[in-house]
């Protein structure tokens, strides 16, 4: 997956890929970062910003109050 322009791709197609890319490369969003050597802090705050946030037991950025 192409992440290197995260910073300024439209939040909606960020979410696409970030999720698609953990779901099928990544172990968990540290690995995420590590590999496409990423900011964490500021990747989830655009993520954020749509009301998305990590949640580690499904492995996807979804809607702040999602349930597994």
């Amino acid at each position: 997956m192409n992440l290197k322009n995260y910073r300024t791709m439209d939040v909606q197609l960020l979410l696409g890929l970030v999720n698609t890319t953990l779901r099928n490369d990544c172990s968990d969003l540290d690995d995420l970062v590590k590999r496409f050597d990423l900011d964490e802090q500021v990747l989830t705050e655009r993520l954020k910003s749509i009301s998305m946030v990590y949640h580690e037991e499904v492995n996807q950025f979804r809607p702040e109050h999602f349930s597994s």
